[in-house]
């Protein structure tokens, strides 16, 4: 069956970087669109960015832009979030979601088939 594994998150000081990353199995990788959604205490996940299965097509919400970088290796499939300048608001868990579509991205939660269990990212200021 289809399995995301999220690993890489943790605690970090403002201003600090993680890399996050997403191990699936049991699909053909290469023809997943990913995605990267995030859910705060007490709020509705929302979506953070995405990757088209090519990995030509990339699109991020305007609060991680320029801090975010969402990138795939389909040798290892494995789609990661390169995260900088990380601030207290980005706290919450980090969850992938894999969604077979061979047009762009996805940016709609409904939309993605298959999900990880998340990983906790924490800010400190």
């Amino acid at each position: 069956q289809v399995q995301l594994v999220e690993s890489g998150g943790g605690l970090v000081q403002a201003g600090g970087s993680l890399r996050l990353s997403c191990a699936a199995s049991g699909l053909t990788f290469s023809r997943y669109a990913m995605g990267w959604f995030r859910q705060a205490p007490g709020k509705e996940r929302e979506f953070v960015a995405a990757i088209s299965r090519s990995g030509r097509s990339t699109y991020y919400t305007d609060s991680v832009k320029g801090r975010f970088i969402i990138f795939r290796d389909d040798a290892k499939n494995t789609v990661y979030l390169q995260m900088i300048s990380l601030k207290p608001e980005d706290t919450a868990v980090y969850y992938c979601a894999a969604q077979a579509w061979d047009g762009g991205v996805i940016l709609v939660a409904a939309e993605y088939d298959y999900w990880g269990q998340g990983t906790q990212v924490t800010v400190s200021s």
